[in-house]
């Protein structure tokens, strides 16, 4: 675990284990839920920009990359799947750090999502399977009215499973910038690269 803001005086050949080094600082010292959040940048074809927060749900050192999960049909999930090419930004306040990360994107496979789906708690269950996210609805009456069914039955012993349109996205990153906060406002940054999905990382320090 990093014990101070700053970041290596040389950076290492391989950013995964730094990320995830201040991802697990953050869940156990950052004093706050929502240590994962992350702020996730998608376009559309015609390279119009959009950003909104999500949860990440997995660092994955072993394939460099992250996971997140959503509606498949929700803005960001018709972008990704026009245009498979995400940025993101976490911030850590308690620690005065950035990690901005980009790839490209794919689908987790559908038992991944199978998987993950029945961890979540069963309002979250419902939800996801009710509600067309960013989508035009009736009104909001309508739609709490349909998870009071689908809960209803649910208690009763129905099974909420996963619906085709929800499920995970996992960015394989091709560049990952981690910033640290310095006083002067003499910001510490470092950023690594790569060509391909299995060439090697290329690290360089920039200004601030």
């Amino acid at each position: 675990m990093v014990a101070c803001h700053d970041l290596p005086k040389h950076p290492p050949q391989d950013p995964m284990p730094l990320l995830l080094d201040w991802y697990d600082d953050a869940r156990e010292r950052g004093g706050y839920d929502d240590f994962n959040a992350m702020s996730l940048a998608t376009a559309t074809e015609e390279g119009r920009p959009s950003v909104r927060v999500v949860l990440c749900k997995a660092i994955e050192p072993e394939r460099d990359a992250l996971v997140f999960y959503t509606s498949y049909t929700s803005r960001k999930g018709e972008e990704l799947e026009a245009n498979p090419a995400a940025a993101a930004v976490f911030h850590w306040p308690h620690a005065k750090r950035q990690a901005r990360v980009e790839g490209t994107v794919q689908r987790t496979t559908p038992e991944e999502s199978d998987a993950y789906f029945q961890t979540r708690p069963l309002l979250s269950r419902i939800g996801a399977t009710i509600s067309p996210q960013s989508k035009a609805i009736e009104s909001r009456e309508s739609v709490i009215a349909e998870v009071m069914r689908v809960g209803r039955a649910a208690i009763a012993g129905s099974e909420v499973t996963r619906p085709d349109h929800w499920g995970g996205y996992r960015i394989l990153l091709n560049r990952i910038e981690l910033w640290s906060a310095q006083s002067g406002r003499l910001h510490d940054r470092v950023v690594w690269t790569k060509e391909s999905p299995t060439g090697p990382w290329q690290g360089r320090r920039l200004g601030a």
